[in-house]
């Protein structure tokens, strides 16, 4: 009884987590195995997480099976694992206050407000775009998507722009023919082969459009953000109906302000280009 009035009482217990008695082993040992994977090595097959967790086989396979089945892990075809989208969003509360959250959003706000249309600020998560800033203006197709939400990197602007920054061996380790979502607009491209193109092309002009690629009717362009070191670390968009957006009209009018607010975002993270 004594034991249980203390599991009760343990979240009006501030030193409740430094106690023993509360460690469930199980979760520790699975947060243990999410911890190894990393933005230099996004993908892990069983046998190497042992060795790197120092965790009998039998125990990791059991870990790595039952996240895969919570979705927090994801199997690969060649026999790897990666983050599943489950575990994107567990860090939705800290992104919001990274520095490169708190430095983007005035300027954000002002580009929302100065173009009328939805604003977005992105990372690369895998294959995938993650959501930090959404300021929606307008009434979008993709109406369900807040800060947390992952979509497909090769249906939206700005994961094309995130994947066009990656060198070839890193791109090919991310982008698997499962990175194709089965669900997407009448231009999207169903193929790395396909893509490669397009990704060259953004690489080289700086700044990368979707046009009816993630869902039918809807357009956005988007510019990378830099950091201190020259390296892309996020990018930001205006996203806008087709039936009121052009492309023509997009890269006339929308293009050069969301390049120039990324461009005043990079220069508040550090960078000098």
């Amino acid at each position: 009884m004594p034991a249980q009035r203390r599991a009760l009482n343990a979240d009006d217990d501030p030193s409740a987590t430094a106690r023993p008695e509360y460690r469930v082993e199980a979760l520790a040992k699975g947060l243990r195995v999410l911890s190894l994977f990393t933005e230099q090595r996004p993908t892990w097959r069983v046998s190497d997480i042992a060795p790197a967790t120092g965790l009998p086989l039998p125990t990791v396979y059991r870990v790595v099976m039952t996240l895969t089945a919570e979705g927090y892990l994801e199997h690969l075809p060649n026999g790897d694992y990666r983050p599943g989208g489950k575990v994107l969003t567990l860090g939705t509360a800290a992104l919001r206050s990274m520095d490169l959250v708190e430095l983007a959003s005035p300027v954000l706000q002002r580009l929302a407000a100065d173009t009328g249309e939805t604003v977005n600020l992105c990372v690369l998560a895998g294959d995938r775009v993650l959501y930090l800033v959404r300021l929606r203006n307008s009434d979008l197709v993709t109406a369900n998507i807040q800060v947390g939400s992952t979509l497909a990197a090769v249906h939206t602007s700005i994961g094309k722009l995130l994947l066009a920054h990656l060198d070839r061996k890193e791109l090919e380790t991310r982008v698997t023919a499962k990175s194709f979502a089965p669900n997407h607009g009448p231009n999207a491209k169903e193929s790395l082969a396909e893509l490669r193109a397009d990704l060259a092309a953004i690489r080289k002009e700086g700044w990368a459009m979707q046009d009816e690629e993630l869902a039918s009717g809807l357009r956005s362009v988007a510019a990378p953000v830099y950091d201190s070191t020259g390296a892309v670390v996020a990018g930001a968009n205006v996203a806008v109906q087709s039936r009121d957006w052009t492309t023509r009209r997009i890269v006339r009018e929308l293009k050069p302000k969301v390049v120039d607010a990324c461009r005043e975002i990079s220069a508040l993270l550090g960078h000098s280009g």
